[in-house]
C-alpha cells in the first residue's frame, strides 16, 4: 500500500491545476491559459503518484520533509506560473525561492509521468503473474526521474568552454551527415601555422530566470576575450520574463558595444513574439540584425559575406534559395550563413555556401554527450542536433546553446561556450581568400 497523499499537498495541487489557467484566462487570455494547462496536465500527474509512492517507501520520520519538499515545490510552480500572466524580469530573491524551484518541480513531475508510463506494461505483467516480490523490488525505481531532474538542474546551468576548430574547402559526403571536429577543453588547442578566423558565437540565450541579465553578461565578456574576428548571433534571444522587459536584451549584450563592426544577428522562432524589443536590444549595443539580407565584414583576414535568413515555418526550401539567389556569391569572399534552424541546411545547394551557422536544438537537449557520446533523441531526426556537419564542400556547425526555455531539461547535453576556428580560410590582401 502507498501511503496517502497529505490534504495540503493535495489542495495545492488542485488549487494550482485549477486556479492558473482560470486566472490566466481572465486575465491574459486563452493563449496563456492553454499554455498553463498544458504544463500542469503534463507534470502534475506524475508528481503526483511519484509523491503517493515515495512516501510509501518512506519511515514515518522522514515524510514530513519529503512532503514539505513537495508542497513548497507545488507552491513554487503555481506562483511562477500565476507570475507569467504579467512577465517580467524578477529580482534575484524570487528566481531563487520561486522560479528555479518551480520550474524543476515542473521538469521533474512530467519526466516522472513518462517514467510511469514507460514502466507500467512491466508492472502490469508482473501483478498478473502475482510476482509481487520483483514489484516491491523495483519501487525504488520510482525515485529516478527525481534524482535525473536534479542533476538535469547541474548540466543545465553549466557551460562548456571550448575551441572548436573546423576546416573548411573540401568535398563531402553526398547527403547530410556528421564530421568529425575538434574540441579543445581545458587543454590548449595544437599550434597553427597561421591566426584562423575566429568566431564567437551566441545561441539561443533564452534571457530569463536561469539567465539573468548579469550572468549572460558575464559570459559574453569571458568569450570576447578570445578576440574574435565575429560575433554571430542565431537568435532565441528573450522568454515570456525578458520580453516583458524592456532594456533587459540591451543590458545582457552591452559588451558587444566593444566590437563596432563585428556582430552580426539573425531572429530565432521565439523573437518574432518580441520583434521590437529584439531590434531595440540589438541596434543599442552595434549588433546589426539580418533579415533576409546580407552584410560585407571585414575581418583581419579579409572580407567575409554574411547572408542571415529570418526564421520561417513553412516553405524552408525555397525561402533559403531565394535568399541566396537575392545575395549570390562574391567573387574570391567566404561566405557564411546565419540559419537559426539547422534543418534548413540540407535545402542549400551544394558549393553556395562555405558555413552555416545555427542553432535552435540546443545540442539535442536530451542525449549521451557528457559520457563522451554524440548520440542524442535528435541523432536520427531531420535536425542536425550539435557539432560539425557536411553536405558536399557544405558544412554546417550547430551549437549547443547558451540557454534553455523554461524548464531546466538538459540532460546530458551541457550548454556551450565556444570559440570557432576556421582553418582553410587564408588571408589574401584586403578582400580575398582561398579554400584549400
Amino acid at each position: 500500500m502507498t501511503e496517502p497523499v497529505t490534504p495540503i499537498f493535495w489542495l495545492l495541487a488542485i488549487v494550482t491545476f485549477v486556479g492558473v489557467p482560470l486566472y490566466g484566462w481572465r486575465v491574459r487570455g486563452w493563449q496563456y491559459a492553454t499554455f498553463a494547462f498544458i504544463v500542469l496536465a503534463l507534470s502534475l500527474p506524475g508528481a503526483v503518484i511519484t509523491h503517493a509512492r515515495i512516501m510509501g517507501l518512506l519511515p514515518s520520520a522522514a515524510r514530513w520533509v519529503v512532503d514539505a519538499a513537495f508542497a513548497y515545490s507545488m507552491a513554487a510552480a503555481g506562483a511562477h506560473l500565476a507570475a507569467l500572466v504579467k512577465p517580467r524580469l524578477h529580482p534575484p530573491a524570487f528566481r531563487l525561492a520561486v522560479s528555479i524551484p518551480g520550474m524543476t518541480f515542473a521538469a521533474a513531475g512530467a519526466l516522472s509521468g513518462l517514467w510511469l508510463l514507460a514502466l507500467l506494461p512491466l508492472r502490469g505483467t508482473l501483478t498478473l503473474l502475482g510476482w509481487d516480490r520483483v514489484l516491491a523490488f523495483m519501487r525504488p525505481l520510482d525515485v529516478l526521474p527525481l534524482l535525473t531532474a536534479a542533476l538535469s538542474v547541474i548540466t543545465s546551468v553549466r557551460l562548456r568552454e571550448e575551441v572548436v576548430r573546423i576546416e573548411l574547402g573540401r568535398d563531402g559526403p553526398s547527403e547530410v551527415s556528421r564530421l568529425p571536429v575538434e574540441r579543445y577543453r581545458r587543454r590548449q588547442p595544437r599550434p597553427l601555422e597561421h591566426r584562423p578566423l575566429r568566431i564567437v558565437q551566441i545561441a539561443d540565450p533564452h534571457l530569463g530566470p536561469w539567465q539573468p541579465p548579469g550572468k549572460l553578461r558575464h559570459r559574453i565578456e569571458r568569450l570576447i576575450q578570445q578576440e574574435p574576428d565575429l560575433v554571430l548571433l542565431t537568435g532565441d534571444f528573450l522568454t515570456m520574463e525578458s520580453g516583458g522587459t524592456p532594456g533587459s536584451l540591451a543590458t545582457a549584450l552591452a559588451p558587444l558595444r566593444t566590437l563596432p563592426g563585428r556582430c552580426f544577428g539573425i531572429l530565432g522562432n521565439h523573437d518574432h513574439a518580441y520583434p521590437g524589443e529584439v531590434r531595440a536590444g540589438l541596434a543599442a549595443v552595434g549588433v546589426r540584425l539580418l533579415v533576409d539580407e546580407e552584410a560585407i565584414a571585414s575581418t583581419a583576414l579579409g572580407k567575409i559575406q554574411v547572408v542571415g535568413a529570418d526564421y520561417v515555418s513553412r516553405n524552408r526550401r525555397d525561402h533559403i534559395r531565394n535568399l541566396l539567389r537575392r545575395c549570390p556569391r562574391r567573387d574570391g569572399i567566404p561566405r557564411f550563413l546565419l540559419l537559426h534552424d539547422p534543418s534548413g541546411f540540407r535545402h542549400v545547394p551544394k558549393g553556395d555556401v562555405d558555413l552555416t551557422i545555427s542553432g535552435h536544438t540546443h545540442g539535442g537537449q536530451l542525449g549521451l554527450l557528457s559520457l563522451g557520446l554524440d548520440w542524442t533523441v535528435l541523432s536520427r531526426s531531420p535536425w542536425p542536433d550539435h557539432g560539425l556537419f557536411g553536405h558536399g564542400p557544405n558544412r554546417l556547425y550547430v551549437h549547443r546553446g547558451i540557454g534553455f526555455y523554461g524548464f531546466p531539461l538538459r540532460v546530458g547535453v551541457p550548454g556551450e561556450a565556444s570559440v570557432l576556428e576556421l582553418l582553410g580560410v587564408d588571408p589574401v590582401g584586403d578582400a580575398t581568400r582561398t579554400l584549400q
